[in-house]
């Protein structure tokens, strides 16, 4: 049985995301919290160590202050998910993982790659044995860790068209603008720029299955979001009004960590879930 991929961020990391998209620095936290320098610290190196304290920092930086605690306590995890016509391919770059996907529609046995990953043979083998044929590769971003082995996989599936967005193109792929739609055999697939951790970062929501999917690159993980490297402000705000808004069995399929679905994140993010109390 293959392990359960791990949570990308602890609550250090969901910490740190937001002092940086916050632009508040552990001194200017000290201040506004109360908290001495030594505990402050230790709860930014991980270590769960002053409850009240947590809850203090999380307030002072927008987050939710139970699913942080959660988080800290490492109690929650989304349940796993199975759903045919979806698959998660999970590979190792640099000091991290990084996923990709394969949907298909079940019924036509067409298929539509999400990203490479760092070894697209598996993917490609994958989609193989199940009699899928690989028509569409969609990429969510052109970070390197998610489009690594896109050379490899374009070899191993043939002339198949590359989409990525017009906002953040990449060379050799046909570009789109944000609600464009497209079609794996039966399954309808329609676009959404979720910008903030990077330009043109795009989320694909795919209908057609026995749940709804949305492929979100680093718009969000599992009980986190992406870096606002671009943009905090933007990712926020993108996700909430974007990914949040989609109905709540809809399975997110994020570029690192677990899958995990709309409603856990509606109540279990420490970024989004106040919003929904």
């Amino acid at each position: 049985m293959t392990s359960p991929i791990p949570i990308e961020d602890f609550f250090e990391d969901i910490i740190a995301k937001s002092m940086r998209g916050r632009h508040v620095s552990e001194s200017e936290l000290a201040g506004r919290t109360g908290v001495s320098s030594d505990i402050l610290q230790r709860l930014c190196r991980g270590e769960f160590c002053d409850e009240p304290a947590l809850l203090k920092v999380a307030t002072a930086l927008e987050l939710d202050p139970q699913a942080l605690t959660m988080s800290a306590s490492r109690v929650w995890r989304p349940r796993e998910v199975e759903l045919e016509g979806l698959e998660i391919f999970n590979t190792p770059y640099r000091d991290m993982r990084v996923n990709a996907f394969l949907v298909w529609d079940p019924e036509s046995q067409v298929g539509a790659a999400f990203d490479t990953g760092t070894d697209s043979s598996i993917l490609s083998k994958r989609a193989e044995d199940l009699g899928v044929s690989i028509e569409q590769i969609f990429i969510t971003h052109t970070h390197n860790d998610h489009i690594a082995d896109l050379d490899r996989l374009k070899s191993a599936v043939g002339a198949v068209p590359v989409f990525s967005n017009s906002a953040e193109p990449w060379p050799g792929t046909e570009t789109f603008t944000e609600g464009a739609e497209f079609a794996i055999g039966k399954l309808s697939v329609k676009t959404f720029t979720t910008s903030g951790h990077s330009v043109g970062g795009t989320t694909y929501f795919v209908a057609g299955l026995e749940r709804p999917i949305a492929v979100v690159g680093d718009a969000m993980f599992a009980g986190s979001m992406g870096g606002g490297i671009v943009s905090f402000a933007d990712a926020w705000k993108n996700n909430r009004e974007k990914i949040l808004t989609l109905p709540d069995e809809t399975v997110l399929c994020p570029g690192h960590g677990p899958m995990t679905s709309v409603g856990e994140e509606k109540r279990n993010n420490p970024f989004f879930a106040a919003e929904f109390r």
